[in-house]
């Protein structure tokens, strides 16, 4: 009507308000019967390829509904070209353009009857129908094909094993049926267990889950064959664990003890119960991505899918240990769910750190979500930035050494490490500072005491020249972090020690006393022992167990404590889920034979939960029926 008032002679003159109104009725419908014969034009017509989407095209992948790429970077290397697919997706049997499912399955299915919808190049391919179904995973094919039964061969011969060694394991299984008989009792179902008041703990890192010990739990309960306990956590996931929660949640606590503990259940198991738990919570992790550059923020809520940065983190950062530690996980829920996403989501990680300058080749523990720029220049192998180089070389062990890129990274962020972070005490101890926009703190944390045992895995398999120095590098750091234990009253290890002041692989600040039942340096000494069979690593390991006994055994439960360096400690009330995870886990295996979760068959997820080796590029899942 607008448009028709700025006509020139309208309106007609004599025609009275009825007339006008049947003048503009035709007119309208002569309107609308042309705007609406556009829709009946065929196909090939340039004017309905103009108002209609082309068949097949699904509106969540349009450019529009990508996020924008950051400031001053290649707007192409933003646009909706997949990324290039991990060797852990792979299928060697299909050709490269249908090697993966490229559907996610949070966006919107088209509405209608079976079959209406579908993309026309599946409709005519039966290969790539086929790759867009269902999958099953196949577990017994795939325990077969592991080069080692998950529980070893060896274990039961009577007279072949050295008694000491078998009451050693079976003392460290008496402590995780302790540790899992008070938690069931006073804690079940709750997060953790508060040993000395004897109830439990939730806590606000989990966005309202539940059960983070039982979870954590499953892996070693079953590795432990503890069958009847084993089965109360199971029952416990399968009738009690909730997903439909709405709080704020650690994106990384929740991806390592969480979904890896249900992958690794899984995977030992074949209890699908265990599978969809960890593909739903996988799913709601999703959002955290939704960023300029696609690195997550470090908290989510699992309800309302909102995301951002820890209030703590510099100028609204994301943490390197945190979006750097996702890519195992995620690969394994890609390849379950036969979702790229997954994979995606982790290897788009990989192209914006590959894109950044880094400081001397290092990795600060800061980077900004949106710009993709680091924040602050602070670089640690402890806490904040640990478990980052952890996964880098465990994702190319996983991948059977396919992942090159994994390898090249670990490769270069090691050397770096190496020249400017690793120093050598008076003392003659080996340890690793921090570095502060290049002013160094001589400081090591125990989160730090993994690095024995990464330097040792990844030496295994340098080349020939550098393999005999990375293995005395992570023996010398296995060593240091080891001092920090026997220089203490209770031969435990504080929270952080230093080299400076004369002082030596020993706290000097009261806040840096504790204990909270760590494992970093058990971790430590099961690598140095699989990969040397140094006789010292299991008796340091046996050290261990007695100083927890002493220690930290209370009753009903595990405890840390407050202070090392005192002989009548106080106890901080908690049984953190890592405890029955991590710590005991790899002291059990300390004084199992190495073919009990063989390096060869699996990796350890940096809450120790076991996750296979892509041996045969997984040609075990098929279509289900």
């Amino acid at each position: 009507m607008l448009l028709l008032r700025k006509l020139p002679g309208w309106p007609p003159s004599g025609l009275r308000l009825p007339h006008k109104f049947v003048v503009l009725l035709f007119l309208s419908g002569l309107l609308t019967l042309c705007f609406g014969a556009l829709f009946l034009l065929p196909d090939s017509s340039r004017f309905r390829r103009l108002f209609l989407p082309r068949r097949g095209a699904d509106p969540d992948l349009t450019r529009s509904s990508l996020p924008p790429p950051p400031p001053g970077s290649d707007p192409g290397r933003h646009a909706a070209a997949p990324s290039p697919p991990s060797p852990l997706l792979r299928d060697p049997r299909l050709p490269p353009a249908v090697a993966a499912p490229k559907r996610e399955r949070h966006q919107r299915r088209p509405h209608g009857p079976p079959g209406a919808g579908t993309d026309p190049a599946a409709a005519a391919d039966p290969l790539l129908r086929q790759t867009r179904a269902p999958f099953r995973f196949d577990h017994p094919a795939f325990l077969q094909r592991l080069r080692h039964p998950v529980l070893g061969r060896r274990r039961g011969r009577s007279g072949t094993e050295d008694p000491a060694l078998r009451f050693r394991r079976l003392k460290i299984k008496e402590m995780m049926k302790f540790a899992w008989d008070n938690y069931k009792q006073y804690a079940m179902g709750k997060n953790e267990l508060r040993p000395l008041t004897k109830n439990g703990h939730i806590g606000n890192m989990f966005g309202g889950l539940r059960g983070a010990t039982v979870v954590d739990a499953l892996d070693t309960l079953y590795v432990m064959e503890l069958h009847e306990e084993f089965q109360e956590a199971k029952n416990w996931v399968e009738q009690n664990f909730d997903l439909n929660v709405n709080g704020e949640a650690s994106l990384f606590e929740v991806n390592i003890r969480y979904i890896g503990g249900l992958l690794a259940a899984f995977y030992l198991t074949g209890e699908e119960v265990f599978k969809s738990k960890a593909l739903e919570l996988g799913e709601k992790l999703l959002p955290a991505f939704n960023t300029p550059t696609g690195i997550p923020r470090g908290v989510i809520n699992l309800g309302s899918g909102m995301s951002w940065s820890w209030g703590w983190a510099s100028a609204g950062s994301s943490i390197l240990a945190e979006f750097g530690s996702l890519h195992l996980e995620f690969l394994h829920l890609s390849e379950l769910s036969g979702n790229p996403v997954y994979a995606e989501k982790v290897m788009n990680i990989r192209k914006v750190l590959n894109r950044i300058e880094k400081p001397q080749g290092l990795y600060p523990n800061f980077l900004s979500p949106v710009t993709g720029n680091w924040v602050q220049h602070h670089v640690s192998i402890g806490g904040l930035g640990d478990s980052f180089y952890e996964y880098l070389i465990k994702s190319w062990l996983m991948s059977d050494k396919k992942d090159a890129e994994a390898k090249s990274m670990y490769d270069r962020a090691l050397e770096a490490i190496e020249k400017n972070l690793v120093k050598k005490s008076a003392g003659g101890l080996t340890y690793i500072a921090e570095w502060r926009g290049g002013i160094l703190d001589h400081k090591m944390g125990h989160l730090a005491c993994f690095s024995g045992g990464m330097i040792a895995l990844g030496g295994q398999h340098a080349v020939e020249e550098q393999k005999q120095h990375y293995m005395d590098l992570a023996a010398e750091i296995t060593r240091t972090c080891h001092e920090s234990y026997v220089r203490s009253d209770s031969k435990l290890g504080p929270e952080a020690f230093r080299f400076d002041s004369g002082t030596e692989a020993v706290a000097t600040r009261l806040s840096d006393r504790y204990y909270i039942l760590r494992p970093e340096v058990v971790e430590s000494y099961l690598y140095m022992w699989r990969l040397t069979h140094d006789p010292k690593y299991r008796q340091w390991g046996w050290e261990v167990v007695e100083a927890l006994e002493k220690y930290c055994r209370v009753e009903a439960g595990f405890s840390g404590i407050r202070d090392v360096y005192t002989t009548n400690p106080s106890h901080d009330n908690m049984q953190q889920s890592f405890f029955l995870a991590e710590t005991l886990k790899y002291l059990y295996l300390l004084f199992c034979e190495d073919d009990v979760l063989s390096l060869e068959d699996w990796i350890f997820n940096t809450e120790a939960h076991p996750l296979p080796v892509n041996h045969t590029d997984f040609i075990l899942k098929t279509s289900a029926q």
